[in-house]
């Protein structure tokens, strides 16, 4: 997850951003198909014409292209034609809904989504439960409700985030490595205390050993992106506060629970200097599989997603669960995908629904980059087994992700949260000074927070099946 600007429509999204804005990976353009939908045939005969549009990177690309082949030979007669899309992709899904072209099934990002639920144009997948089971056991975060029993969709997959590190580095310190349980998980102070061991300048010395050099840092313990919601959003909730409070009206990044959680990120970086800043970092800076291989960083917070990535180098590395204040928490976040009513093929575009996120059919979950949906695959061990008995997921892989997930995750608040696109405006800016460090969190919140509160609007509703 790289430091990119939030939401710039013009240029390629990182992860990051999209989970900023509430989506779940990076996003993108028509990458060579143009802005046709598949719905302006007649649709007669036996024929069925599908169309897929949706982003990421060229691996995901692959995986869904194969995904799309694999539902076509086992549905006789419909084709699925993917309609990738690289860059500016909100802009162009509203092009296409404007021309009437809308594609039958779409990734999509959380704002957009509800804005066009709310306006008729997405499919409502309630009805839907009691006829596919593999629909209605779905964790109960995962699911985007916008009006009693009505439902757009699930997250196209689920996501947490984790600490990730490089095993040959704790133990070449000889530092105990991060807790793979959550019942074990370390304290605020542990993951500080270990993170000064693991911090060196040029000349091997640490930040609390006489004449560190704090501008020559040869390996940081640890790095933590403040403007990343999700690296601290389970943080504040593990420390007893939400980001907004029940009714969505009132913001309470000023409230002292959260200045804690907020202040003591930033002391990482400019008390502790255990953490890279920002100017440390670069605009370019790497990825975290590159960070922890290049033992520029220690150990990371970031999401589930880098799986993929960190299986495909040769860093030995490890995952462990959060930093704890009074119970451990994660964020589980993850953009929908949605049925647009326009198609003309209702009940096979709900079939090529269920068909893209199916553990069976995507190998993007035994790969690394998704997590499943379905409850019985954090809860049967044979189906646990499908997707994690592998070489891509470590042995600590069940305890600190799995089990992690099932027992400690709660949903990102800008998931739910109405009128994020308006909120993340006024957030994402007062984020990036607080990871400047050029004024204290407090003075940054007790300026920000009045702002949001005259965005606040409200949740979008949740419903239990």
């Amino acid at each position: 997850m790289r430091r990119q600007p939030a939401a710039m429509l013009g240029s390629r999204w990182s992860r990051r951003d999209l989970l900023r804005l509430g989506g779940l990976t990076a996003a993108a353009g028509m990458a060579g198909h143009g802005l046709t939908g598949c719905n302006s045939g007649s649709g007669g005969g036996d024929d069925v014409e599908l169309q897929f549009m949706y982003w990421g990177s060229s691996f995901e690309q692959k995986a869904v292209n194969a995904m799309l082949e694999q539902f076509e030979g086992k549905h006789a007669g419909a084709s699925a034609k993917p309609l990738y899309t690289p860059q500016e992709y909100d802009t162009k899904v509203n092009t296409l809904v404007a021309s009437n072209r809308a594609p039958d099934v779409a990734y999509m990002l959380a704002p957009m989504a509800y804005r066009l639920g709310e306006q008729g144009k997405l499919v409502n997948l309630f009805p839907y439960l009691d006829k596919h089971p593999e629909l209605a056991d779905r964790l109960p975060g995962t699911y985007f409700w916008y009006g009693k029993d009505k439902s757009f969709g699930t997250q196209t997959a689920n996501e947490v985030a984790l600490l990730w590190y490089n095993k040959p580095v704790f133990d070449e310190a000889g530092v105990e490595h991060p807790p793979a349980e959550a019942a074990s998980a370390w304290s605020w102070d542990d993951l500080v205390e270990t993170a000064y061991k693991l911090t060196y300048d040029q000349e091997g010395r640490r930040p609390d050993e006489t004449g560190f050099d704090p501008k020559q840092v040869r390996q940081f313990g640890v790095s933590a992106s403040v403007q990343f919601v999700q690296t601290w959003e389970c943080l504040l909730r593990s420390n007893g506060v939400d980001v907004v409070d029940e009714a969505g009206t009132k913001c309470l990044l000023d409230t002292p629970e959260a200045l804690e959680v907020l202040q003591n990120l930033q002391d990482l970086m400019y008390e502790h200097r255990v953490a890279p800043t920002p100017v440390q970092l670069g605009n370019n800076a790497p990825t975290t599989a590159v960070q922890l291989k290049t033992k520029r960083i220690a150990m990371v917070f970031d999401g589930q997603w880098i799986l993929l990535d960190m299986a495909q180098s040769d860093v030995d590395f490890g995952i462990g669960v959060l930093p704890s204040y009074q119970e451990p928490k994660t964020t589980s976040m993850g953009s929908p995908s949605v049925i647009f009513t326009s198609t003309k093929h209702l009940d096979e575009a709900v079939e090529l629904y269920l068909f893209h996120n199916d553990p069976e059919n995507v190998d993007l979950y035994k790969n690394g980059l998704w997590m499943p949906l379905e409850r019985k695959y954090y809860t049967d061990p044979d189906a646990i087994a499908s997707w994690i008995d592998n070489d891509v997921h470590p042995p600590e892989y069940k305890t600190a992700v799995v089990d992690y997930t099932l027992n400690h995750a709660t949903t990102a608040f800008n998931q739910r949260l109405k009128n994020m696109d308006n909120i993340n405006e006024v957030l994402t800016p007062a984020l990036q000074r607080v990871e400047g460090g050029k004024e204290p969190v407090k003075d940054t919140m007790a300026s920000v927070v009045p702002k949001i509160d005259g965005l606040l609007q409200g949740w979008n509703p949740t419903q239990e099946l």
